[in-house]
């Protein structure tokens, strides 16, 4: 018998699923030990990243601080642009080429670490071609053919879980989508998570990284589970995201339940009870997803994200318009949980409830809409956008943003139920306002 009915053997099934746990370091004050962490990795000379307004913050005078202390030569790049572009990830590759480093360090959120793991690869392995190591369909997801330089992650937000996992993220300009980079080598060697660093965080990006840290959690616990997926050839190259598992269950009930108890009050009346709170469920998000996926709530949300128009988020300091990753993605979560929910009812309640919504005589068939309807709730109560047409959508774009998320098939194929472009452009209808 399976350990959960939810993985049951299928015929033509996989049968085993593989844990690459991250290396991570947890507790307040950890970015203070960042120069013992680079010499334990035989760092001498560092390309140290991070963003202009990150630049400026405490937990880049920490991390300096502690690298010259240990006499380990950091140069800094600060260029690194929020939510990422192929320009911007080709751009620091150039500054990587050029530097001559033995290892990476990354401060920031999941624009710089994402930007610091692309860097790394392209001046580890360059390619001809850019789109060499990007994700199929959009490009030839090549493997690295050998490991990269060492890379310390030390997030100053917790929704992307970066530091977690083997993923970078940009959006490409060309195609206006968002898409990204699958490696295992990508996997930082040491995520420093140090809740004191997002005490600077304004209330509005608080709320995006936590609904996104949900949405990672809840997307990877509703996953096609891992004995549906198509066996790969070479057992010894399952991909990095392999469907829903038990390992993967255990991390992102636990990441659920606590943005449920902590969402609210962190985003009005936030104390470091609550930093170190929202941190943690980050973290077991990331390792959740880092093995499980993601399925349509982020599939859509590259399409939300890479189609933008006109949208500035408050909280925010950009210089163009962007709908930041968290909002794209929870904008389109509700609509989304009302078409999986009869796949998996029983996954989608145990969500709902982990969430702080009442179940207690919930039929099966309500399981989609009563998760929906608190995840709306909580939306409204944290002042998030009211669906997409809050970060100004509308009926007309429908047909680009279905066919931009039809083509993010390494998501889409993550569904626990078959999803084809009519069923997208029907959530993408639905999201479009939800109160």
């Amino acid at each position: 018998m399976a350990l959960n009915p939810y993985f049951e053997p299928a015929p033509n099934g996989d049968t085993a699923f593989t844990i690459s746990p991250p290396r991570i370091k947890f507790g307040r004050g950890a970015l203070r030990e960042l120069g013992y962490d680079a010499k334990a990795l035989g760092m001498s000379r560092v390309a140290l990243f991070t963003d202009a307004q990150v630049a400026t913050l405490a937990p880049m005078a920490i991390a300096k601080a502690a690298l010259s202390e240990a006499g380990i030569d950091a140069v800094i790049y600060d260029e690194v642009e929020v939510e990422p572009t192929d320009r911007s990830f080709k751009a620091a590759t150039a500054f990587a080429l050029d530097g001559g480093f033995d290892g990476y360090i990354s401060v920031g959120g999941g624009s710089v670490m994402d930007t610091c793991k692309a860097a790394n690869l392209y001046a580890t392995h360059p390619v001809d071609d850019f789109l060499a190591y990007v994700n199929a369909p959009i490009g030839g997801a090549l493997a690295a053919p050998g490991p990269i330089k060492p890379h310390i992650a030390c997030p100053t937000t917790f929704g992307t879980a970066s530091e977690c996992t083997a993923m970078s993220i940009f959006d490409l300009l060309e195609m206006e989508v968002k898409t990204g980079i699958a490696n295992p080598v990508l996997k930082p060697d040491l995520g420093i998570i140090d809740p004191d660093t997002l005490a600077t965080l304004p209330s509005e990006i608080v709320a995006a990284n936590a609904f996104d840290v949900f949405s990672h959690a809840i997307e990877s616990y509703t996953a096609l589970p891992y004995t549906k997926r198509e066996p790969v050839s070479d057992p010894t190259k399952r991909p990095v995201s392999q469907g829903a598992n038990p390992m993967s269950d255990l991390n992102c009930l636990e990441a659920i339940r606590l943005i449920g108890v902590n969402l609210v009050d962190a985003v009005k009346a936030p104390t470091p009870d609550h930093f170190e709170a929202l941190a943690f469920s980050g973290m077991l998000a990331g390792i959740g997803f880092g093995n499980a996926g993601c399925h349509m709530p982020h599939a859509m949300s590259y399409a939300v994200a890479g189609l933008v128009r006109d949208y500035e988020p408050k909280g925010w300091q950009s210089n163009h318009p962007m709908v930041p990753h968290g909002i794209s993605v929870i904008v389109n979560a509700p609509a989304v949980f009302r078409r999986t929910g009869p796949a998996c009812p029983e996954r989608h309640l145990a969500a709902a409830e982990a969430m702080g919504a009442d179940i207690s005589g919930a039929a099966p068939e309500n399981a989609g809409d009563i998760l929906a309807e608190r995840v709306a709730d909580l939306m409204r109560e944290t002042d998030m956008p009211n669906g997409n047409s809050g970060v100004g959508y509308s009926e007309d774009d429908l047909d680009a943003l279905t066919e931009r998320t039809h083509a993010q098939q390494r998501l889409v194929k993550l569904a626990p139920m078959a999803v084809d472009k009519a069923m997208i452009k029907e959530m993408f209808r639905d999201s479009l306002r939800y109160w």
